[in-house]
């Protein structure tokens, strides 16, 4: 059993997982993992199952469209994606986009994000890039049909210190992200849009 399995069996989170958090950082001291983890806390104080993924744990190659696809973590990471049917995705902002490593999971994991909810918490240098998501969103929309939360988290280095989240605004929105996203996923749960066609 790998590292984060013991962590999250120990949180008791592998029966009838529905939620799943991505961290897509590889740096150690990532803005965007903090957030990741404090999303964890707020699905726990709402007595919801969750799993997180981090990316640091997995050595995924490049996706090449070839071999790269029988990596013996591929389908691993496929399963838990296909799985949950709401993803909530931290990653850090480097030139105006997401990192090169959530698209590159992306790619490897293809259709297993098909008709999923999906919700973005981002960390950045500064405000300037604010809308820089939103090339991710519009490729999961329309290659995947994903349900795009209307809100994400966008948190900059002045909003963390000592490897803390200590913007008290950043916090309620999160809280808002984690509960929309429940709500939305159980609304369209009730009507059957989940399903994969």
């Amino acid at each position: 059993m790998q590292k984060q399995d013991i962590e999250l069996h120990a949180f008791g989170v592998y029966a009838d997982m529905a939620f799943l958090i991505i961290s897509a950082s590889l740096n150690p001291s990532s803005h965007s993992r903090i957030l990741a983890k404090r999303a964890l806390s707020i699905f726990e104080l709402n007595n919801t199952e969750y799993r997180m993924i981090d990316l640091r744990d997995y050595g995924l190659p490049f996706c090449d469209g070839d071999e790269s696809y029988n990596h013996a973590q591929v389908p691993k990471l496929k399963q838990m994606i296909r799985e949950a049917e709401a993803v909530l995705i931290a990653t850090p902002i480097y030139n105006y986009d997401a990192n090169a490593q959530i698209k590159n999971l992306i790619e490897l994991t293809g259709k297993s994000w098909e008709n999923k909810v999906v919700g973005f918490m981002c960390a950045a240098g500064a405000k300037s890039s604010y809308m820089s998501i939103m090339s991710l969103a519009n490729s999961l929309m329309l290659d995947f049909r994903c349900f795009i939360l209307p809100r994400f988290v966008f948190a900059v280095s002045g909003d963390f210190k000592n490897k803390q989240l200590v913007n008290e605004q950043i916090d309620r929105r999160l809280h808002q992200l984690v509960e929309l996203m429940i709500k939305m996923h159980a609304a369209l749960d009730t009507q059957n849009l989940l399903k994969t066609v």
